[in-house]
């Protein structure tokens, strides 16, 4: 191995352990606890090392929901992939989507709250936020119903789900009824 490749792996797990700090503080305290300073310390280099990685916590937060998107992406296809049918399909979407909100609510608000820097719905959109859309869209688009473009029933489910996630976690809707939120949106939006 070259001197440039090793100096390339080091720089890449730097990166790594940045994102991964940062999210785990986010997770425990919050965004506004994520700050440039304290992830310095946490990992143990100075701030200018990770003003070389990372411009501001904006680009911080823009890694993390990056990195949010491709778990997110891989849950729903997994999630999807053992189902029977299309109300399953939908069904475990939705549920796998709510479940990773509910126990990733600083990733979450990365991906849809916060100012990442990242362009979405956009011919720049970068890959992983282009690819978690699809994977909602794999399952959604056969349930559109006739006339509706797959694409926009995906974000009006997507919409639909989102806005239970951030209800549900602001305490604005009865946890015990979750289920039964499901079952409604299944059953009211997708043509099955």
């Amino acid at each position: 191995m070259s001197v440039q490749e090793r100096k390339q792996r080091e720089r890449a797990e730097r990166e790594r352990l940045i994102v991964a700090t940062a999210r785990e503080l986010a997770e425990q305290q919050g965004w506004d606890a994520v700050t440039t300073r304290r992830l310095a310390e946490r990992i143990e280099y100075s701030q200018p090392v990770l003003y070389s990685h990372f411009r501001g916590k904006r680009e911080i937060i823009g890694a993390v929901a990056l990195q949010g998107a491709a778990e997110l992406a891989a849950a729903v296809r997994t999630a999807t992939a053992t189902a029977s049918g299309p109300r399953e399909r939908v069904t475990a979407l939705a549920r796998t989507y709510l479940d990773y909100a509910a126990r990733n609510p600083a990733v979450y608000d990365a991906l849809f709250q916060l100012d990442g820097g990242l362009a979405y719905a956009q011919e720049d959109t970068p890959q992983p936020l282009k690819d978690a859309f699809a994977a909602l869209l794999e399952s959604l688009g056969e349930v559109a119903g006739n006339g509706v473009h797959p694409a926009l029933f995906t974000e009006v489910f997507w919409a639909s789900l989102h806005g239970l996630a951030t209800l549900t976690r602001a305490g604005r809707l009865l946890p015990q009824d979750a289920a039964h939120r499901v079952e409604l949106l299944v059953d009211r939006l997708a043509v099955l």
